[in-house]
This record gives C-alpha cells, sequence and structure tokens, in this order.
C-alpha cells in the first residue's frame, strides 16, 4: 500500500467563502481545512468575493489567514447565476498554475473546471455536496451547467465523494461510476440557556419548533408553513435562515405565513443566537425535497434535539430510529405529525434523550479528515461491500 505523503498542499474551492456558516459547503470546507492543516498539511481555499448571503452586515473581518488556513478571495462577478461560475473558474485557473498536490472541488457546478487542473497533471476530488442541477430555483441554462459539472466529475475527477447512499447509487446507475462515501460530521456542542432568543423574540425553553437553513423551495418550507396553521398548538415556528440568491421566495413564504402571529421568521442568524436557538427547540423540523446531507439535522441532534424530517433517504438515513418521518410533499402527514410530538412530550422527551448521544457516536469530523486524507494520498484496492466503496 503507497505512503500518504508527510506533507501535502492542498487547494480547495467551490465554497463561497470561509469562514462562514452560510451553508453546509462552507461549513465542510471549514472543518476539514482547519483539521488538515492541525495534521501538518498546507491548505489554500479560494474564496469568492462579495457580500454574504445574509447581507453585508455578516461580512466580518477580510483575512488573509484562518487557523493556519490560506485564504485567497478570486475574481468573481456579483451577478445571479454568475457569482459561483466566474469564481470558481478563476480558482480553478489559479490552482492549476499554483504548486498544489491536491485540488479538492467542492459541489457540482464548480466541477465544470475541474478539468483544468487536471490537464496540468493535478490530482482531482470532487464533492458532491448533493444533486444540484434538481434543485428548484435554479433556471435552465444554470442547471444545464451544474449538470456539465457533474459529468465533468465522472469523467476527469481521480475521486468523487459523496455524502448519502443514494446519490452513489445515483452515479453507479446513470454513469457506472464507483465513487466513495464519506458523510459529514458533526462537533459536541455546549448547550446554553434561553437568553438572546428571549430577548429578541420572546422565546422559552422547548415552547417553539424549530426549522434552520437557507430559504429555498427545496427545503418544503410552504409545506411547513401550511401544516403549522392547522395545528392546534401554543408553540411558536421558528423560521430560521436567510435567502439564497433572491428575496423572491422568503416574501412569498413571509405572505404566506402572514395570518399566523405564532410564526416568527429571525433571518440569517449564527453565534450565541443559532447556539440558543438549536439548544431550546421542542422539535427541530426539516421539511426538504431534496438534500444532500442536511448539516443542519446533525447539528440539531448534536444539541439533544427531537427531530421530524421528511422520509427522503439523506434524511431518514441520518435520523435512523432516533426521530420522526412523513411523507415527502405530503401537508397532511406533516400537520398529524406537528399534532403528535406538541401533544406527546413524554415521546419527545425520549428522542431527546437518545439523539446527541446516537449521532456524536456516528459522525466524527475526525474520521471524516482521516478519511479524505487517505484518499487524497493514496491509491488503494476498491471493493463493494453493502453499496459502498471501502478503501482498505
Amino acid at each position: 500500500m503507497p505512503e500518504r505523503k508527510n506533507e501535502m498542499r492542498i487547494a480547495m474551492l467551490g465554497h463561497k467563502r470561509i469562514p462562514s456558516r452560510e451553508g453546509g459547503v462552507e461549513i465542510v470546507v471549514s472543518e476539514l481545512s482547519q483539521r488538515m492543516v492541525s495534521k501538518g498539511h498546507k491548505v489554500t481555499c479560494y474564496n469568492r468575493r462579495g457580500h454574504h448571503v445574509g447581507g453585508a452586515e455578516f461580512d466580518g473581518t477580510k483575512t488573509n489567514e484562518y487557523n493556519g488556513v490560506r485564504l485567497k478571495s478570486v475574481f468573481t462577478l456579483p451577478k445571479k447565476g454568475l457569482a459561483a461560475m466566474t469564481a470558481s473558474f478563476s480558482a480553478a485557473v489559479r490552482a492549476a498554475f499554483g504548486k498544489f498536490d491536491i485540488v479538492h472541488f467542492h459541489a457540482e457546478g464548480p466541477c465544470a473546471m475541474l478539468w483544468l487542473p487536471k490537464f496540468f497533471g493535478k490530482r482531482c476530488i470532487a464533492t458532491i455536496h448533493g444533486l444540484d442541477h434538481q434543485r428548484a430555483k435554479w433556471g435552465s441554462f444554470a442547471s444545464w451547467y451544474i449538470l456539465t459539472g457533474e459529468k465533468c466529475a465522472v469523467r476527469f475527477a481521480d475521486e468523487i465523494i459523496v455524502l448519502s447512499q443514494g446519490v452513489q447509487r445515483y452515479f453507479m446507475e446513470k454513469y457506472g461510476r464507483e465513487t466513495v462515501f464519506i458523510p459529514n460530521g458533526v462537533n459536541k456542542p455546549e448547550i446554553i440557556k434561553a437568553d438572546e432568543i428571549t430577548r429578541l423574540y420572546g422565546l422559552k425553553k422547548d415552547d417553539y419548533i424549530l426549522f434552520l437553513g437557507r430559504l429555498v423551495p427545496e427545503k418544503g418550507l410552504k409545506y411547513l408553513v401550511e401544516a403549522f396553521k392547522k395545528v392546534d398548538t401554543t408553540k411558536k415556528l421558528v423560521i430560521a435562515g436567510g435567502s439564497s440568491d433572491t428575496a423572491d421566495f422568503e416574501n412569498e413564504l413571509r405572505e404566506l405565513a402572514s395570518s399566523d402571529e405564532r410564526i416568527i421568521f429571525t433571518g440569517f442568524v449564527q453565534g450565541k443566537l443559532l447556539e440558543e436557538l438549536y439548544s431550546n427547540a421542542y422539535v427541530y423540523v426539516l421539511p426538504s425535497d431534496l438534500e444532500g446531507m442536511p448539516l443542519s439535522l446533525l447539528e440539531a441532534m448534536s444539541y439533544g434535539n427531537c427531530c421530524l424530517t421528511a422520509d427522503i433517504s439523506e434524511c431518514a438515513d441520518v435520523i435512523g430510529q432516533n426521530g420522526v418521518t412523513f411523507k415527502k410533499g405530503n401537508v397532511d402527514e406533516l400537520s398529524k405529525a406537528l399534532e403528535y410530538l406538541c401533544t406527546d412530550e413524554k415521546m419527545v422527551g425520549i428522542f431527546k434523550k437518545n439523539a446527541a448521544e446516537y449521532i456524536l457516536g456516528k459522525y466524527n469530523w475526525d474520521d471524516v479528515t482521516e478519511k479524505t486524507l487517505a484518499l487524497y494520498g493514496c491509491t488503494y484496492k476498491k471493493e463493494k461491500t453493502n453499496e459502498n466503496i471501502v478503501y482498505k
């Protein structure tokens, strides 16, 4: 078995920017890159220029380094549909001509440029965070471009990482391409008391149901609002998160919820406010039609939350027997599930008791980092075992 290099020079691209919680991709890049640096590797992350998706007030201080990770800003056209494309092209050019052993592309769209560093002899890894061309927010050109990225990854990537077994089956059935299943990780959090959320929104422990994520159609938020409005409960529904690319869907969602004063929109949250929301929720709900591997669900369970999700495999496989599912897109089923959980505190307590221990034991960022580094540094013999590619 070939040995991994003691020190690798690694480039990562495809994310918006780190440090940031603008989306799951940003969290993954941040967690991996910092751990890789701590193990003695040199990591450069190519950040987009432009403002935070939550607004300029969340931009933070610009820096060239973050916990040992080198940060480089690349040329970005600040236009909807062009920002990701131009940033990934700029980053791919710089990675192609840079002194890197590994170039790691994150997400399908940026992989449209994967051929470029590959042409210059770089070892290229692609992580498919989800089947992005299926997302409802994209127009026909953007969907075509993202699908082109998927095909480039299939053709040119040395290895493809997927976050769910469902996506692994997709690549095998559509392209006959083997992929490596490496799920996301989660950190053990500190549970904190309600403070800021009480001052800002009047929220107290266990008196609200929480959704936390981007406000985009595929997250199933219309189902959630419609279902919650049917539930006879004094609990509130908190929808925490910002819009993505455009505020049109968020405005539509707010209008749909305007007749129910129990529904609270917080906008994008981070830091202590986010921690308080996770720490004090009665139930966490994720009604998505489409996911890669939802980090918000891992985080919610790590805080000891009872979780209610759509029955898509990307969510159902995460919670196992430690949560509740409903049929994807079925408003009546979602409403009944919410009603059941709001009236059965004992059952909610059982799910809460088991959630954190289960999820923290199963998903670990240190393990994810080791598996990813092994993929960077070695070409192992592949075997199929229970639909996973196992490296020996």
